[in-house]
């Protein structure tokens, strides 16, 4: 057993020694390699009276001096065997501090795209590099696949793309060769001999020319490997020059990577299930919208992450009208968007039946749901066109207000206060005329473009008026072009309705989204439904 000096203070964390496989007597044998266990626990000569044995007594009677002469500098202090134990946990603590909070922002990731971000930056962070990428490659073949890159442009992915994997370490990986292990690629000098440098073979023509255009000269890979899914991928950092992280850096980095690949399976699989769910929800939704002359359609649906029950619909009726419907049903998951499909389902059929009165189709909704779902409620709004006449008699349950907007004026179209349908053991409202003008629009839309701006309602309503307000002529003479507009507008920046998954643009992820994100219940469904009348 090693004998430390009392005045040595040694604390070893124990998930700091399970981290690293250590005990308190490893780390002080690796602290010092070059030592002996035998000089480290040779005994202390005992103190007597107070005085310490190691300093030598002097004399009480000494030769006077003749002569006063300079005191000899003091050697400089030599680092015992216990600072060294200090120095060494300390750095131990530091990493694993950095590991926590690495690790800790991953979690904070809302989505299977930023996760791959933020763990490609700290992985630069963690092996010294300024540039890398990760391609996400699940061997099961469900996807999705993705390459996603750290200060390299679509341009840049896009040449690295055009090297043989088989030229590259991460591209040996992602085609699971047995030999693929990753790890460091030095690329030699132009002029070096074949299989010089970190390559033990000759470096492929593309992949050299590749390299000198993007200009870098090592490069670090290592598999993104999960316990229960198998490969998933793989990361490669760049450098600039010839280098090679260190051994701490690989330790470190090696650590993260094992905990992140389990962490972005979990996020693939999130992932997947979203996916699944979304296209379900769209494949409830209208294909295409109808042809109606004197009216242009365009919609616009965006799936919450847990699958909403917002819906819209435009079909076409007899003698050359138009049924406009949105809604929105309560709850979310797969259940909830059963629910939608089967309320539009039945709105179709009521509508096709006594579409020239709004009322009647909201009623006869109302009963079919709180005979079927009575522990379900919706709101809606169903609305008449009659495109040569350019006049709309709508009706609406618990639903927003639609807006109408055009060159000389954009206001909101007074319904009458009404519960949602399912809430009240009869439901009846009045329905509402309007007549838009040549030109201008109405557009419908679900609650969840107002409470995904995350402001109060009544802000939330006065953003998008100025939304639509401020759009220009161009724009309004576009349905789509003025659906794609206030969703630009109203939403924050880092929505994912503005910007889409994958879309490639890194976005600083606002206290709002990310206040919604942390639950997923705030992230709801959108829908827009524009109807321009000629």
């Amino acid at each position: 057993m090693l004998d430390i000096d009392p005045g040595v203070r040694v604390d070893v964390d124990s998930l700091m020694a399970a981290q690293h496989d250590l005990g308190v007597c490893d780390a002080i044998w690796r602290i010092a390699p070059g030592g002996k266990a035998d000089a480290m626990s040779t005994p202390h000569l005992p103190k007597v009276a107070g005085i310490d044995p190691a300093v030598t007594a002097v004399p009480e009677t000494a030769a006077p001096a003749t002569a006063r002469t300079a005191p000899a500098p003091a050697p400089a202090p030599v680092p015992g065997p216990g600072s060294l134990i200090q120095d060494r946990l300390a750095g131990m603590v530091s990493d694993l501090t950095t590991l926590h909070e690495l690790t800790e922002r991953l979690a904070r990731a809302r989505d299977l795209d930023a996760s791959l971000q933020e763990f490609l930056r700290a992985g630069a962070a963690l092996v010294g590099a300024r540039r890398g990428l990760v391609v996400l490659e699940p061997s099961d073949g469900l996807g999705p696949t993705t390459t996603i890159g750290l200060g390299l442009g679509r341009a840049d992915l896009g040449h690295i793309e055009t090297v043989p994997r088989t030229a590259t370490s991460y591209g040996r990986i992602l085609d699971g060769l047995p030999d693929a292990q990753g790890g460091s690629e030095v690329l030699p000098e132009p002029d070096a001999a074949p299989g010089t440098g970190g390559c033990g073979t000759p470096v492929d023509p593309r992949h050299r020319e590749v390299a000198a255009r993007l200009g870098y000269a090592a490069s670090y890979a290592l598999p993104l490997t999960a316990e229960a899914t198998g490969r998933l991928g793989a990361a490669v950092w760049l450098y600039d020059e010839q280098a090679e992280p260190s051994d701490r850096q690989r330790d470190l980095v090696g650590l993260y990577v094992r905990h992140a690949a389990e962490h972005l399976a979990r996020m693939l699989e999130v992932e997947r299930s979203r996916s699944r769910l979304a296209t379900v929800a769209e494949e409830l939704l209208p294909s295409r919208l109808p042809r109606i002359p004197g009216v242009q359609l365009s919609a616009r649906h965006h799936t919450g992450p847990r699958g909403g029950g917002d819906w819209y619909d435009a079909l076409p009726l007899p003698e050359g009208a138009l049924g406009l419907a949105v809604g929105s049903v309560t709850g979310a998951g797969p259940s909830a968007v059963a629910a939608m499909g089967r309320l539009r389902a039945s709105l179709r059929a009521y509508a096709v039946m006594e579409g020239e009165d709004p009322v009647a189709v909201l009623s006869d909704l109302e009963l079919l749901l709180r005979l079927t779902e009575p522990a379900r409620c919706a709101t809606a709004l169903f609305a008449y066109c009659e495109p040569a006449q350019r006049k709309i008699i709508l009706a609406g349950a618990g639903h927003t207000p639609p807006l109408l907007i055009g060159e000389h004026r954009t206001e909101y179209v007074e319904t009458s206060l009404s519960a949602p349908l399912g809430m009240l053991s009869c439901w009846e409202a009045p329905s509402v005329e309007i007549e838009p003008a040549p030109g201008e629009t109405v557009l419908l839309y679900t609650d969840g473009l107002l409470r995904r701006t995350g402001d109060a309602m009544d802000r939330a309503y006065a953003r998008l008026h100025a939304a639509a307000a401020g759009a220009p002529r161009g724009v309004r003479d576009d349905p789509a072009a003025l659906c794609d507009h206030i969703l630009r507008t109203v939403l924050p920046a880092d929505d994912p309705a503005v910007a889409p998954a994958g879309s490639g643009t890194a976005v600083a992820v606002s206290a709002t989204t990310a206040a919604m994100a942390a639950t997923e219940d705030g992230v709801e469904d959108i829908v827009l439904l524009a109807a321009r009348f000629d």
